[in-house]
C-alpha cells in the first residue's frame, strides 16, 4: 500500500459500508479460529472474496490499531552511499525502535528495504513517520506492508 498523501481516520461503525463491516466480521472469525480459511469466513458472513480482499488490509477495529505498534514498511531507496544510514538516523531521531532490516541487492540503481519498527515511543504518529521518510533525498517510495502487536 503506497501511503503517499493518504491519511488515516477514525470513523463510527454506522458510516461503514456493509462490505467493510462484513470484512471486519470475517477477519474476527479468522483471528478467533472459528474458521480456518478465508473462503469459510466470507461464506459465514455472506461476503464476496473480492470485497474481503479489497478491504482486509485497509480496515481494522479501533482496539486493534491502538494495541498494534509494530509496523512493517517497504521503502524503495536509490543506491547511493549513506542513503540507508540517513533513513535509519531519521527513524532513530523520531524515537522508533528498529526491529528488523532487510535490504535487497541494488538492481538498476535501486534497492528495496523492508523494516519492522516499533512506534510506541515515537515522537510522531505513523503518518508523520511516513512523511519524514518520504522527504529523504534518496527515497523513492514508502509503503506500509503490515502491522502487528
Amino acid at each position: 500500500m503506497d501511503r503517499k498523501g493518504e491519511r488515516f481516520y477514525l470513523v463510527q461503525e454506522d458510516v461503514l459500508s456493509e462490505a467493510m463491516t462484513k470484512t471486519l466480521e470475517a477477519k474476527a472469525l479468522l483471528e478467533s479460529g472459528k474458521v480456518s480459511t478465508i473462503n469459510e469466513a466470507v461464506k459465514a458472513v455472506d461476503l464476496s472474496r473480492s470485497a474481503f480482499y479489497k478491504y482486509r488490509d485497509r480496515i481494522f477495529p479501533f482496539e486493534t490499531m491502538v494495541q498494534k505498534q509494530i509496523v512493517s514498511i517497504s521503502i524503495h531507496l536509490e543506491d547511493r552511499s549513506g542513503s540507508l544510514s540517513s533513513l535509519l538516523r531519521i527513524l532513530a531521531e523520531l524515537g522508533c525502535n528498529i526491529l528488523t532490516i532487510h535490504q535487497t541487492i541494488p538492481l538498476q540503481g535501486k534497492a528495496n528495504v523492508t523494516l519492522s519498527i516499533e512506534t510506541a515511543s515515537s515522537k510522531e504518529d505513523i503518518n508523520g513517520i511516513l512523511k519524514a521518510l518520504e522527504k529523504l533525498e534518496h527515497v523513492r517510495q514508502v509503503s506500509i506492508i503490515g502491522s502487528g502487536a
